[in-house]
């Protein structure tokens, strides 16, 4: 492995440190090396706080080594005045004459901005390092600047035979298939993401909370599907505990703090819509843990990225058939559940 990747290797596991707390900016490491040796490590570790460079220069004990060092960072360094300063005029001030770059930013804001800025004070830099992995890094981050829609990742559990969910339910209440540690990971996942989002069928049968309480981590938004009101506030997702949006086609809902109210038309483009109106809510991720019905809408429309699908040893013999998809696919086991992951390239 050449010199470079290795360093900003080390960037992208840094960053990873930040997945759930930085939105709505995205993962950033950053390494300092002097003498073939780091002297400073930093990651972003939440918005308004300071970026990966800021921390790891503040790291480096011995401040004159910064003017014979290089600094590694897997995302351009920001050239304007946000909530922190550029990092671009730090990285001058301390007169560091080596920047190397995963890859550039795409938000408009920088787009290439630090780095002209940095030429332009002599700065030597060099880009597009291990720039594939550093653009999985922040795939949520690029596929909301770029796609103007959040990274969709669809998720769901199905039985040996390939049933998601019984035909009839004695209680509203969840039906597991899978085991105790890929529940917990699923609440991992939702800390992970900034929203999720369920039909209408899933919160009548089901009546989830959709939380993180197997985790340590922040609640996502809740997204609720409710074309005509047959969600009451006697379920979960109406409690007011977590901020949850509501698309519905009922008109003059009155939204409070914590409910907020979207009317879309619910046609063949419907997830198009959804992802329209969670980019105007600056959401960069859900999770789609609905039914069925609902997961078919967004692989119908091949509007999806990634889907974790869970597969059990259990059989059900008949009820509600589970998605299909024939994509790429990785495969890992927890326990007894077999773990599929899969991703459009479409």
């Amino acid at each position: 492995m050449k010199i470079h990747e290795i360093y900003i290797k080390r960037c992208i596991q840094l960053a990873k440190n930040g997945l759930g707390t930085t939105y709505p900016n995205p993962l950033v490491g950053s390494v300092i090396v002097y003498n073939g040796k780091i002297i400073g490590e930093g990651w972003h570790k939440k918005a308004g706080e300071a970026h990966a460079e800021v921390n790891a220069i503040n790291s480096v004990k011995d401040k004159s080594l910064l003017s014979k060092a290089t600094i590694y960072v897997s995302l351009e360094p920001c050239s304007h005045f946000g909530k922190t300063p550029p990092c671009a005029d730090l990285i001058m001030k301390h007169k560091i004459p080596n920047v190397v770059i995963g890859t550039i930013d795409p938000n408009p804001k920088v787009a290439g901005n630090g780095i002209k800025k940095l030429i332009e004070n002599d700065i030597k830099i060099t880009v597009g390092v291990l720039e594939k992995e550093c653009y999985d890094l922040n795939k949520r981050f690029f596929t909301f600047q770029n796609k103007k829609r959040p990274y969709i990742i669809l998720k769901w559990a199905e039985s040996a035979d390939g049933y998601i969910a019984p035909l009839t339910k004695e209680k509203k209440e969840p039906f597991w298939l899978t085991n105790e540690f890929s529940r917990q990971l699923v609440h991992k996942w939702r800390s992970e993401e900034q929203a999720i989002l369920a039909g209408t069928n899933t919160v009548l049968e089901d009546n989830p909370k959709l939380n993180v309480r197997n985790w340590h981590g922040k609640n996502p938004v809740r997204i609720v599907l409710d074309k005509s009101g047959k969600i009451t506030s006697d379920y979960f997702v109406l409690d007011n505990q977590m901020k949850t949006i509501i698309l519905t086609e009922q008109e003059n809902l009155q939204s409070t703090e914590n409910c907020i109210y979207e009317n879309t038309i619910f046609d063949t483009q419907l997830a198009e819509k959804i992802g329209v109106i969670l980019w105007k809510h600056n959401l960069q991720s859900v999770i789609i843990e609905g039914g069925t019905i609902t997961l078919e809408t967004f692989i119908n429309a091949s509007l999806w990225d990634e889907a974790r699908v869970f597969k059990s040893n259990l059989e059900m013999k008949n009820g509600v058939k589970a998605p299909v998809l024939n994509h790429y696919s990785t495969l890992s086991k927890i326990k007894n559940d077999n773990l599929t992951l899969f991703y459009n390239h479409d």
